[in-house]
């Protein structure tokens, strides 16, 4: 994976452009209305990000439609595999996991609160 997909998805502009086209397909002219910079600019952010091979368009009528190349965020995505659990036993990285991590750790902390303080004084505390 090359640097450039990095330097692409840099800009906040174009990462908001890749959270709105995972939605859907989006013309041109609805992308540049979401956003408070020129047309113009928000046509060059789409050459950049159809240049790097994340969107691609396509003309209907009078309107370019831009549509997510999933296939252009494969290879970063295996690269951020490699920052990822190696074992089949791993908790999966979701938010979900994350959360029932955090319930587990506040559990866990509850619990040796009680055992360090036998008289009880630690109830009605978070």
């Amino acid at each position: 994976m090359g640097v450039e997909t990095f330097t692409v998805l840099a800009d906040p502009l174009r990462r908001q452009v890749l959270e709105l086209l995972a939605e859907g397909p989006v013309t041109a002219g609805d992308l540049a209305a979401r956003f408070p910079v020129t047309r113009p600019a928000v046509s060059r952010h789409l050459r950049v990000l159809r240049e790097s091979g994340l969107v691609e368009s396509t003309v209907q009528g009078q309107h370019r439609v831009y549509t997510l190349r999933r296939a252009g965020l494969a290879e970063l995505d295996d690269w951020l595999a490699r920052f990822r659990p190696l074992t089949a036993d791993a908790a999966p990285a979701g938010p979900a996991a994350r959360l029932d991590a955090l319930d587990t750790e506040l559990h866990r902390g509850r619990r040796a609160r009680r055992a360090a303080d036998p008289t009880g004084a630690h109830r009605g505390t978070a």
